[in-house]
Parts: C-alpha cells; sequence; structure tokens
C-alpha cells in the first residue's frame, strides 16, 4: 500500500501501564485520511496518554502505532514534521510570549526565519491575539493559551492534527473561529483526531467517533451508524459508559 492510502493513524493492541495500573488497556483503532475523528471518554479513560503515545512522549507498554504509514517510534522524527500538536497546556512555555512560541515552533519545523515571523504575525491576528502577542503565556487565559497552541500547530501546514481539548476554556466566538478554521484543514485533505468533553461540538464536527472507557475501546463507527433512533451523542456516551441515573439515597433533600 502507498504511504498516501495507508490510515492516518493505526494502532493495534497498544496498552500502557502505570505501576499496577493500565491507563491504555489493548487498544486498536484506525482513522482514516481526511476524517474529522472524535476520540472521547470519561475523565481517566486514556485520551491524553493516547495522544502522548502517538506523539512519541509517552512510550508504549506494548503494542504497535503507525501514523502516515510510518513506525512510531522508529521513524517519529519525520512523522512530527507532519504533525500539528495542541496539548494540554501545561506544554506550553509559559515564559515566551505568544509570538515567540508561534515563531519558536516553526524555527523547530524548519520553517525559514523570513517565513516563521509573517505567518507567526498572520495568525496572531486570524486568533486574534495580535494585541497580546508580546504578552507572557504564564499571563494567558486558559482560552487564550489554546488559541495560541492552535496557532502554533498551524505554521507548517500539517497532514494531521492531534487535539486535546482544544475547546477548553475558549469563549463562543474564539470557538467558532477555531471550528471554522479546522473544516477548513479538513476540506483540503487534513485529518484531525480530537479529544473533546464538548459533546455537541463533536457531534456537530465529526463523521467518525470513538469513545474509550478505563482504557478500552468501547464504541468506534460513523456517526451516522451509531445514533439509534433520535439518539444524541450525549445519549450514546451515557448508554456505554455509564447509566448517568442518580443512586436512590444520594442528597434526598435537593
Amino acid at each position: 500500500m502507498t504511504p498516501e492510502l495507508t490510515p492516518a493513524i493505526e494502532v493495534e493492541d497498544l496498552r500502557k501501564v502505570y505501576g499496577d495500573k493500565a491507563a491504555v488497556d489493548g487498544l486498536t483503532l484506525k482513522v482514516e485520511r481526511g476524517s474529522f475523528f472524535g476520540f472521547l471518554g470519561p475523565n481517566g479513560a486514556g485520551k491524553t496518554t493516547t495522544i502522548r503515545m502517538l506523539m512519541g512522549l509517552a512510550p508504549p507498554t506494548s503494542g504497535s502505532i503507525r501514523m502516515l504509514g510510518r513506525a512510531v517510534p522508529g521513524e517519529a522524527l519525520d512523522i512530527k514534521r507532519r504533525v500539528g500538536l495542541v496539548p494540554d497546556d501545561t506544554l506550553l512555555f509559559d515564559q515566551l510570549t505568544g509570538a515567540e512560541f508561534i515563531e519558536f515552533v516553526g524555527r523547530m519545523y524548519g520553517l525559514p526565519r523570513d517565513d516563521t515571523r509573517s505567518r507567526a504575525a498572520e495568525l496572531l491576528q486570524l486568533f486574534e491575539l495580535d494585541t497580546a502577542g508580546r504578552k507572557l503565556i504564564g499571563d494567558y487565559s486558559k482560552g487564550m493559551r489554546k488559541r495560541v497552541a492552535m496557532a502554533a500547530a498551524l505554521i507548517h501546514r500539517p497532514e494531521l492534527f492531534l487535539l486535546d481539548e482544544p475547546f477548553e476554556g475558549v469563549d463562543a466566538m474564539g470557538a467558532r473561529l477555531m471550528k471554522d478554521i479546522l473544516l477548513e484543514q479538513v476540506r483540503r485533505g487534513a485529518t484531525i483526531f480530537l479529544t473533546s468533553h464538548v459533546l455537541e461540538v463533536v457531534e456537530r464536527l465529526c463523521d467518525r467517533v470513538a469513545i474509550i472507557h478505563q482504557g478500552r475501546l468501547v464504541v468506534d463507527g460513523p456517526m451516522h451508524e451509531l445514533r439509534t433512533g433520535s439518539e444524541t451523542l450525549e445519549d450514546i456516551f451515557i448508554r456505554v459508559v455509564g447509566s448517568g441515573e442518580r443512586p436512590a439515597n444520594a442528597l434526598d433533600w435537593l
């Protein structure tokens, strides 16, 4: 199979064990190129651990990963040049300004200095951060941190995006802007792998969804096939990860 026809992401029997607990336990998953893929689960389900393994930030205990037709970690450097990452905000550099951070990321991807500077300025303006471009990221709000991370992820025009809760703390205007940009990236052929707790956003954006629970895959399929009758994605999520019913003896005075 030629590289262009291989899945954007393919993992098989992936496990990550911390001590005696498996954060990810036998995950097998395939993400086709050009898809908008939602990767969901409750807190502690293993979503962020999975993204960290995909990016080579956490070595798997066992199992295999292939991204864009190449093996992780063997060809990780080549893969990283073609991937845009929006991490949890702890991975940003608080002592850099927004402009410095975006330029730093561009240079890490090998872009010429002049191109990096001009693209960074354009991205800051696009994400309405140009007035805060000289402000330290450590002084940014959570929503601003997510927007600058998204801007940095775009600077090298990647083929694949790994987005860990990109809309968390982002206001309605910023979220709409980010969604429009992501949909445009999919239209041009990019693949998006998204984790989010905002199920309404996932339902509107994603064409395929997987749900992980206690480290194991419990649902994987196209959105239109997962729904039963008038079910929403929230209904599906509650159905597969827990009943969502209030215990009979829980705070009866409420």
